[in-house]
């Protein structure tokens, strides 16, 4: 395989990952890259590693265009193990002059691989380096996903390598945001958000200022997963801006789980409810969408509508762990309401308006229950359910004020 140039003596030495379907919960259908770039100057710079797994993949492409040992320098954006996992045996063969991390990140590869003889190099936030022809400005991004995160920046190329930011869980053989499906890149870009950064959309809204701040000429993103962004880079930055204000599209998820499909006959009465409002929605059985699907569709939802029968007095285990999973990543400026049937106790209603009210959501219904089966007229109140909450969306668009009914 040709070595992939990003500009003139820079390019992608990572690796291809397309077998995992599985990253710490969030599934990965198309796979998954990590990549790594390699700057060749008067000081050679290999910037980040990839997962221990896939070491081999990356000395290959080095020894393509390099013998490895004459690296001069490794920058370690973010010490996570599918970035840093193969960094002990790199080091050993490289014997860097530098390896160069944040000052959170020293620390962080202290802990990982407690190796203390490493010849570290910290950085402070917004410190410059000189390759010879090439200057490294290294932007510090803590929290973004890890506290150890920062972007490096190649001046005079106008590349910005920024980590775990602006990335997709994609396997091609193409390595550049012109060169695929564009509705697949923007889904998987999406999802990747929704997933992975939501939690820190306030963070990512700072970064987004900072950048435009800084009137960075960015002529190409290059993330450490999925493909580098050069023909439109602006395309992602604008999402970024978007999401991280958790700006919705005005549209309803209706998320529910089922046991004898009475809280199936409701939903289905709500999303009736919803569209005599003319309200966009969408229906989601949990059985068969996993937890980090919904969740990318809940990114861009305006309000979130839950529906589960009650079990041992509380909710079936496939709402109870999305619950949790959504909770963790903390979506915001969302309408809320529930509702769901019961045998004899029907706590359920009153556990995920509680989660709603913990993550700040607008509950606009007090939530309907229904004992067993629903008849006609239970039916009619779950689809006066969807009216309010399509009548409560349309006010909040109209920019009027919401009552929440807690």
């Amino acid at each position: 395989m040709k070595p992939i140039e990003l500009a003139k003596n820079v390019y992608w030495v990572g690796a291809v990952d397309w077998v995992t379907r599985d990253f710490h919960g969030y599934s990965t259908y198309r796979g998954t890259t990590y990549n790594a770039y390699l700057i060749i100057d008067k000081k050679i710079t290999l910037i980040d590693t990839v997962k221990k797994q896939h070491q081999s993949d990356l000395l290959h492409r080095i020894r393509n265009i390099i013998n490895p040992e004459k690296i001069d320098y490794i920058v370690v954006n973010h010490v996570e193990m599918d970035h840093s996992g193969c960094l002990p045996e790199v080091v050993d063969l490289i014997k860097p002059e530098k390896l160069i991390c944040s000052k959170m990140g020293h620390k962080a590869i202290l802990k990982h691989f407690h190796r203390e003889d490493w010849p570290f190099h910290v950085v402070n936030p917004g410190e410059e380096m000189s390759l010879g022809d090439r200057t490294l400005n290294f932007i510090e991004t803590r929290m973004l996903h890890w506290p150890d995160s920062m972007f490096t920046y190649i001046k005079e190329d106008g590349i910005l390598i920024s980590s775990d930011a602006f990335g997709q869980h994609l396997a091609t053989s193409e390595r550049f945001d012109d060169e695929v499906n564009q509705d697949v890149l923007m889904y998987e870009c999406t999802k990747y958000y929704a997933n992975i950064l939501t939690l820190y959309s306030p963070l990512v809204k700072k970064l987004i200022a900072k950048i435009q701040e800084m009137n960075l000429p960015i002529k190409m993103i290059a993330p450490d997963h999925g493909v580098i962004w050069r023909g439109n880079p602006g395309k992602v930055l604008d999402a970024y801006s978007r999401w991280s204000v958790n700006e919705g599209k005005g549209n309803a998820l209706v998320i529910y789980d089922t046991m004898w499909h009475s809280t199936e006959m409701m939903a289905k009465a709500v999303a009736d409810g919803l569209q005599d409002e003319g309200i966009s929605c969408k229906l989601i059985d949990l059985r068969v969408n996993h937890r980090s699907d919904v969740m990318t569709d809940v990114l861009d939802a305006s309000a979130i509508v839950l529906g589960c029968p009650t079990l041992n007095n509380g909710l079936l285990p496939r709402m109870a762990g999305f619950l949790m999973y959504m909770r963790g990543l903390r979506p915001t400026n969302k309408i809320g309401a529930a509702f769901g049937s019961y045998g004899w106790s029907g706590e359920a209603v009153k556990l995920m308006n509680e989660a709603m009210k913990e993550m700040k959501f607008t509950l606009c219904h007090e939530g309907v229950r229904v004992q067993y089966v629903p008849e006609h007229a239970e039916l009619s109140q779950c689809i006066e359910l969807g009216r309010t909450v399509g009548r409560s969306l349309k006010e909040f668009f109209a920019g009027k004020e919401i009552e929440s009914v807690g």
